[in-house]
């Protein structure tokens, strides 16, 4: 029964988040906003509510591991396995703006996450407290705002062109609720079938987490990336998984860690460094303005590389 609540939970998963996506981008098209900003602030967001509830009810329920071992393996997920599936469907442009903001300061979040949860600041031992949430959050806020007032001031130059229909306000709002609400209740269902199916395994909370939960709950981001880059629209498939990566560490964690302080002791600094490294491949591999199709084997490959660690480990 487990099994079959699993598979029903990652359907009402996927479709809560088409529909929180497809509101919340016809929203952002009737305000013009430009893709990439669609991508992080809109879709990015929208595609991480996943994580935000499996995190926040790991939390509720004191399992740490399950909160913190989600965003890592979602983050690793997202950029190795998505993005490096995505480009070799189709290259990814990469501009200026994103090579010296948006891709450095997902790496520098990614490097303050490790040294939040490795003890660096507060001399307890991996354990992310409120005022370290807070200040998670606090970051959040600053980036958003940021974008936003970023992207209107270049709106002039780069006018957004609607290659879908712009729904109307009203029902462009009940996607998003209606969305939201089957995703926090297909997500609080998945969290619980998966930690009793790893438990019957014998597979360690810490883990699944990485793996199962983090996969099942980044489904959002891959057809959102992969659909994205068959119409071409790179920027939007780039910003969906850089925002989503922002907003899982700092305010999904941000949020979580006020529930009660993060202590994980399972995580360990190998899924770190590779979630660092994993933020810095497009940086690496865009540097010529794209991200081509063997950068994106590449990073693909490293994905299959670290799961099988996971796993043989």
């Amino acid at each position: 029964m487990s099994y079959l609540i699993l598979i029903i939970s990652l359907v009402g998963i996927v479709f809560g988040a088409e529909f929180l996506v497809a509101g919340s981008v016809s929203v952002a098209r009737r305000y013009k906003v430009s893709d990439f900003v669609i991508g992080a602030a809109i879709v990015g967001i929208g595609t991480s509510m996943p994580e935000l509830v499996v995190s926040f009810f790991g939390a509720l329920k004191g399992n740490a591991d399950v909160a913190i071992g989600n965003v890592v393996g979602s983050n690793i997920f997202n950029v190795l396995g998505i993005l490096g599936l995505t480009a070799i469907c189709f290259p990814i442009a990469i501009d200026r703006k994103n090579m010296t903001f948006e891709i450095p300061f997902c790496i520098g979040v990614s490097v303050l996450l490790t040294l939040l949860a490795l003890n660096f600041f507060n001399g307890t031992p991996s354990m992310i407290s409120r005022i370290d949430g807070l200040i998670l959050i606090l970051l959040f806020v600053g980036y958003m705002y940021y974008s936003f007032v970023r992207d209107q001031k270049n709106a002039a130059s780069a006018p957004v062109e609607a290659d879908e229909p712009i729904l109307s306000l009203w029902k462009a709002l009940l996607k998003i609720v209606g969305g939201l609400a089957l995703l926090i209740t297909s997500c609080d269902f998945f969290v619980d079938n998966a930690i009793v199916i790893a438990k019957s395994w014998g597979v360690s909370d810490a883990i699944i987490s990485l793996t199962l939960i983090a996969c099942g709950t980044s489904l959002p981001e891959l057809a959102a990336s992969v659909a994205a880059a068959c119409k071409k629209n790179t920027q939007l498939a780039l910003g969906n998984i850089v925002g989503s990566n922002i907003f899982n560490i700092l305010l999904i964690l941000g949020v979580s860690s006020q529930v009660m302080p993060l202590v994980s002791a399972d995580i360990t600094i190998v899924d770190y460094a590779v979630m660092i490294a994993a933020a810095a491949f497009p940086l690496l591999f865009g540097f010529k303005g794209k991200i081509g199709r063997v950068g994106g084997a590449v990073m693909l490959l490293c994905f299959v590389l670290y799961t099988w660690y996971l796993i043989a480990g």
